[in-house]
């Protein structure tokens, strides 16, 4: 059979594939086709209209260089001894991302961020600016109304409050692509490559199983345990049937390795579940210092020569917590270990400590990562 016929076969199939595959993912979920992918942009611009909210052109010469060369391709000279002194103009950044396959004429989303000490976007406009890519070519222009979710309001006595972000903004479909980016997927002959988004073995010839068991033998082979390499067809319409049939294709994921996850700045702390812990005892408890303070005045006797004093009066308290010791039986599962900690009522601090004075022991059967 050809294989652009089992491509057709399997998508009218995909549904009763998908019902018999539990716990599984898409190919597309799973993975990317390398090559196919977005790139950035980025332009410098400036916004105009501004209330009052934009640059302080004493300050930021730069908006005052480019309003002028903005200007001056206009066709108006300002002089060189003169400075416009704006509050509506403020200098830019544009920046977008260049979709895969994006095409001449489409339009695409642009974020608009001030560079200088503009207080505000609200209610201004940018002036066309071209948005270029790492190559130095200019791939879109941008132009259009801002989007401003922030705003800020300033009192005369210099008090100020301030929502969200007003000095940054967006422009949907405030760019038209002028330059199609050449991708290499016209070009990759019957070979495709697929990267899986987490590198894992089990996961890769998970893969490479299931697209050979539906697309014939030999069609998929693992080149390590990121990349699986795919023989399709070589018309490019049939390849783009192929590659739809392939990115609906279920299949099921690798275990991830056990792990015990913990911010450092956060105190959040993440177990996976396949973490067990060998046999064990715990002892986990904590000393409460209390030190409170009084002021004690000393006063004499009414017909004494003595003077009046003032001491402070120091009160330290120590508790120590009357925690039991809890044990853990060989190879316990990760509902066990929790609720052997929740038992002895243990914060997130608390069991930071007893998971590395288990990794210690020699006892925790995970990978311990501090973030």
């Amino acid at each position: 059979m050809h294989l652009f016929e089992k491509v057709k076969i399997f998508i009218f199939l995909m549904g009763m594939l998908s019902a018999g595959t539990s716990q599984a993912d898409r190919v597309k979920d799973l993975a990317e086709i390398e090559g196919v992918r977005a790139n950035q942009l980025v332009g410098y611009g400036l916004v105009v209209g501004l209330p009052g909210s934009g640059d302080q052109t004493t300050q930021t010469q730069f908006t005052v260089q480019s309003l002028k060369s903005t200007l001056a391709r206009l066709g108006v000279i300002i002089p060189e001894n003169i400075n416009p002194q704006l509050k509506n103009v403020a200098a830019v950044l544009v920046h977008a991302e260049l979709p895969a396959f994006a095409k001449t004429g489409q339009t695409i989303d642009v974020t608009v961020s001030s560079i200088g000490n503009a207080t505000s976007l609200r209610g201004g406009a940018l002036l066309m600016t071209p948005l270029k890519g790492a190559d130095g070519s200019t791939y879109a222009l941008a132009q259009g109304n801002l989007i401003v979710g922030g705003f800020g309001a300033e009192g005369a006595d210099g008090s100020s409050v301030t929502v969200n972000i007003p000095s940054s903004g967006r422009i949907p479909n405030g760019a038209i692509v002028e330059r199609e980016v050449e991708s290499p997927f016209a070009k990759a002959g019957k070979e495709l490559t697929l990267n899986l988004h987490r590198s894992d073995f089990t996961t890769a010839m998970n893969l490479v199983n299931a697209i050979n068991k539906v697309f014939g033998a030999n069609t998929a082979f693992a080149l390590d345990g990121a990349s699986v390499r795919v023989l399709g067809p070589e018309d490019l319409n049939q390849k783009v049937a192929f590659v739809s049939a392939l990115e609906n294709l279920e299949v099921e994921q690798g275990s991830a390795p056990a792990r015990v996850i913990i911010n450092s700045r956060t105190g959040t702390v993440v177990i996976g579940s396949h973490v067990q812990v060998d046999a064990a005892a715990v002892a986990h408890g904590s000393l409460t210092v209390t030190i409170s303070e009084e002021t004690v005045v000393s006063q004499p006797g009414a017909f004494s020569s003595g003077e009046t004093s003032v001491f402070a009066d120091s009160t330290v308290y120590i508790e120590e917590e009357n925690n039991r010791m809890f044990l853990f039986q060989p190879g316990i599962s990760l509902n066990e270990l929790v609720r052997a900690v929740n038992q002895v009522g243990a914060s997130p601090s608390d069991l930071v400590a007893i998971l590395e004075a288990l990794q210690q022991v020699g006892a925790l059967r995970a990978q311990l990562i501090v973030i």
